[in-house]
Parts: structure tokens; sequence; C-alpha cells
């Protein structure tokens, strides 16, 4: 990794899994953005038989343009540039013609980028990691970003925050990033990161906060967080297409929502204090601890707390939360 600004410019393999680690698909919805914006094509896929409880992640009947109907399997792909000669059979050759240049990916790396989506593995995790690992080294990968989406505390109204952190301490001085002090239970994005560091391909996850009051819906703002880190990360160009006007949408429902809440929107209002007083210039860390407790005694969750949490909000300790952070 010679690369000035880190991972610029480097042969990188971006990530994502459907499930757990992807709240709001935000995850999953901004390495499609870029798979399609990039014309990637499947490169190779992993045996579902090996990995997946059909029980736990169903297939899915869906109709074809000729009208016929098939069974889509749940599993995982990687997928690289179309100039690169597929090792599987293709339902549909690629035609790069079909991308508009003015939606694709430009930037340091952008003809080498490469996309690993999928849904959650159930079982053999150490051996589907070791599988993707020896994919990655065989396309060369010099790099790893894994995306993640967890629902957390915060309000729909701010630019929604990105966690960028990474095991690698070259990559963390070099990138200014910090180094996750989680303990508890993880995702497969943990244990490929784990499996790609000691393979010698050091790593980055990013995770997108999504307003957990709004999560059964896709969120294209914490989509578009995700790419805006991305881009800060890499120095790629990423075209966001429909996906601001999008975003405004989904704000402008929520918003909608809330007029109709008085307890929804008093407890947002809350989320907005608490988070622009962290924001603001002159906040120091002893203002910000004071903010974050005197939000806490408001929810009930302090040491004095007495309050209930409001309508529809769920147990902090909810196991469906994501907690890969």
């Amino acid at each position: 990794m010679d690369q000035a600004a880190g991972f610029e410019g480097g042969r990188l393999l971006v990530v994502a899994f459907e499930g757990w680690n992807d709240a709001g698909e935000a995850a999953t919805g901004a390495a499609k953005l870029l798979s399609e914006r990039l014309g990637l094509v499947e490169i190779v896929a992993v045996d579902p038989e090996l990995y997946f409880d059909y029980q736990f992640t169903r297939p899915t009947v869906v109709q074809t343009d000729d009208g016929s109907r098939r069974i889509e399997w749940p599993g995982a792909a990687l997928y690289g540039p179309a100039d690169r000669p597929p090792l599987l059979p293709q339902d549909q050759p690629f035609d790069p013609s079909a991308v508009d240049e003015d939606e694709r990916v430009s930037g340091p790396g952008a003809d080498t980028l490469h996309v690993l989506l999928g849904a959650e593995p159930a079982r053999s995790w150490k051996g589907f990691a070791a599988e993707l690992v020896d994919q990655a080294l065989a396309a060369d990968i010099e790099g790893v970003v894994l995306l993640g989406a967890m629902l957390a505390d915060a309000p729909h109204t701010r630019p929604l925050s990105v966690f960028a952190s990474s095991e690698n301490r070259e990559i963390r001085d070099r990138l200014g990033l910090e180094r996750s002090s989680y303990e508890g239970p993880v995702g497969i994005l943990s244990v490929i990161a784990d499996q790609a560091e000691r393979a010698g391909i050091p790593t980055v996850s990013l995770w997108a906060s999504v307003p957990h009051y709004v999560h059964n819906a896709p969120s294209p703002k914490a989509v578009l967080a995700l790419l805006g880190k991305l881009e800060e990360l890499t120095g790629l160009s990423i075209p966001r297409g429909t996906l601001e006007e999008e975003a405004k949408t989904w704000e402008s429902g929520v918003n909608a929502l809330a007029a109709d809440d008085e307890d929804m929107a008093g407890y947002i209002a809350q989320l907005e204090q608490a988070r622009d007083a962290v924001d603001a210039p002159e906040a120091s860390g002893e203002a910000i601890a004071q903010e974050f407790e005197r939000y806490l005694r408001r929810r009930g969750d302090g040491p004095d707390g007495r309050g209930e949490p409001p309508r529809g909000e769920g147990p902090r300790d909810d196991p469906r939360r994501p907690r890969d952070a």
C-alpha cells in the first residue's frame, strides 16, 4: 500500500451484505449503486448449498421478461470490471454501452474496483470468509472497504453520521481513523475483516447510523452518507443519480409521520438537540458529556431516570439491532 492518501488509487473491494449488517438497506444500496454505475459483472459466486439455511433466508420466485418464472437462491457473489473474463457463465452478456458515461464512477482506482454483494450466510462462516478472501487474493485486491448500517438514536433531519474504523494500525495512522472498542456479537463483516487482515489485506469499516424509528423503510439518506464517506476515503467520484431526490422525499415522508404523532415529534426534537450540541463548534468534551447525560435522563436511561421510551421505540438491547460497529 503505497498510496499517498491511504486507499486512494488502490485495487479495492467494497463489501456489503443483506440482513443483520444492513439497517435501512443502506449498505447494500450503496454497493449496488457502485456496481451498476461501474457496469460490473459477476466473476464468481459461492455455492449457496454450503452456507445458507433456506428456512432462514428463503429463495424467491420471480417472473422474467419473457413471462416465465424462475427461482432465485440466496447467495453471495464477487463482481468485477466487465473487461475481466468471468469465471462463471452469465445469464446475459454485459453490454458496456448500456451504462451512460455521465453516470459512471470515476477517479483513482475506479477501473479496478470490485464489489462483493450477498445475503449474510447462516453457517460455516469461517469457510465462507476464507473462500471470499481467496477470491480477493486471486483478483489482486489491495484493500477492503466493508459497508454496514446500524440502527441508532440519530435524527433523520440531520446529516446521518458514518463511523469509520480499521484494525490496521498503518491505515489508521494514514487516514486518521479510529480503532473500534466494541465488544460483543458480530456479523459476517467482522469475520471477513479478520480473515482479510490475517491474509495481509488491510480493511476499513464504514458504518452508517440509521434512525431506528424509521428502520422498516429503505433509507436513501444513509446510502448517501456511506457514498460520501467512501468518496472521502478513496478519492472516487460517485454520481448520485436520483438518490438525492429520493433522500429528500424520504425525509419529507418521515416529517409527515412525525407531524401526526406528538410523541414521535418530541422524541425527534430531543435527538436534534443532542446532535446539535455535539456538532456545535464551541462544544467542549465536558459540554458534550453533560448534554448526553441530560438526554439519557430525559429518556429514563440514566441512573435516576424513570421515564418511558416514546411510542414505537424498541428496547435498547433489542437483539435485532446491528452491533457490528
